[in-house]
């Protein structure tokens, strides 16, 4: 390395298991390295996308050599990246892609590392389809609708729900929250006493979902998408049927070491970068 650098790490809610373990894996990986400062921040919960908009300005203020952005909403978060750019301030975005058109317009490249969520998205549907007859109501419970992680999520399940037959009855977004999830989950199935299964866009939602069957003591098939240690109890009773384990803690340490390779001119800020995923079965 020809310097020091400080790097920035923007995450969402630092409540929810998937960030903790990617904040924890991204500070494992800085530790033994004495030229990398590496910053961690984030927001308490899953839609604050102005105080993540906050959390990028006062990154810019600090002088960070580069951000590894994992935005709330793929639209609201361009500004701030542009920001940055013009700042002669790299940002590498993870997980959730960011708007395209917009950063085109903006006259902005930013790499993406992260996983094809349509197609882990549709794998996991594929195996919860496969314990389902031809018309069999469904219903997919989605993450936050702004961003691009819950849009691709979405699709992937739809394609898995269509290629069964299956009749989708209810397509409503929780905001990746449990709470929230339950809320929602409780009026839809009273509105529609014949679901047979659900698919919930990360296992927060999942989580949920199945307390809300725990009450009335009848489970339906579910599946998830995360691999949140919460839910290894659900997946070994066979109460969740299946989640997607997208290693948030190895894509944020790809997240840093592409914005080395950027800081130290071994690459470009360009392109896409894919990550692993496995899909976790009971």
């Amino acid at each position: 390395m020809k310097r020091n650098y400080k790097i920035g790490l923007v995450m969402k809610s630092l409540q929810a298991d998937f960030f903790q373990v990617m904040k924890e894996g991204a500070i494992q990986y800085a530790a033994p390295l004495p030229f990398l400062d590496l910053v961690c921040v984030g927001t308490a919960t899953q839609t604050e996308v102005m105080e993540q908009i906050d959390l990028m300005y006062s990154l810019i203020d600090r002088q960070v050599d580069a951000i590894v952005l994992v935005p709330i909403d793929s639209k609201a978060l361009v500004q701030p990246v542009v920001e940055a750019a013009r700042k002669g301030i790299p940002v590498i975005n993870i997980d959730i892609r960011l708007d395209a058109r917009l950063l085109e317009q903006a006259g902005v490249e930013v790499a993406f590392v992260g996983p094809d969520n349509f197609t882990a998205a549709y794998g996991v549907g594929k195996l919860l389809s496969k314990k389902l007859q031809v018309r069999d109501e469904v219903a997919i419970i989605e993450g936050l609708a702004v961003a691009d992680n819950a849009q691709q999520r979405k699709k992937g399940f739809l394609r898995a729900i269509e290629e069964k037959g299956l009749q989708l009855v209810a397509s409503e977004p929780a905001d990746w929250e449990t709470s929230k999830a339950a809320e929602v989950f409780q009026t839809l199935w009273m509105r529609h006493p014949d679901l047979k299964a659900v698919y919930c866009s990360n296992d927060a939602m999942a989580l949920g979902v199945l307390g809300q069957m725990q009450q009335k003591g009848r489970y339906l098939p579910v599946v998830g998408f995360d691999n949140d240690a919460v839910m290894k109890e659900f997946l070994s009773t066979g109460k969740l049927v299946a989640t997607v384990d997208i290693f948030s803690s190895q894509m944020a340490v790809r997240g840093i070491e592409f914005a080395l390779d950027v800081l130290e001119g071994r690459v470009e800020n360009r392109g896409e970068h894919s990550t692993a995923y496995s899909i976790i079965a009971c």
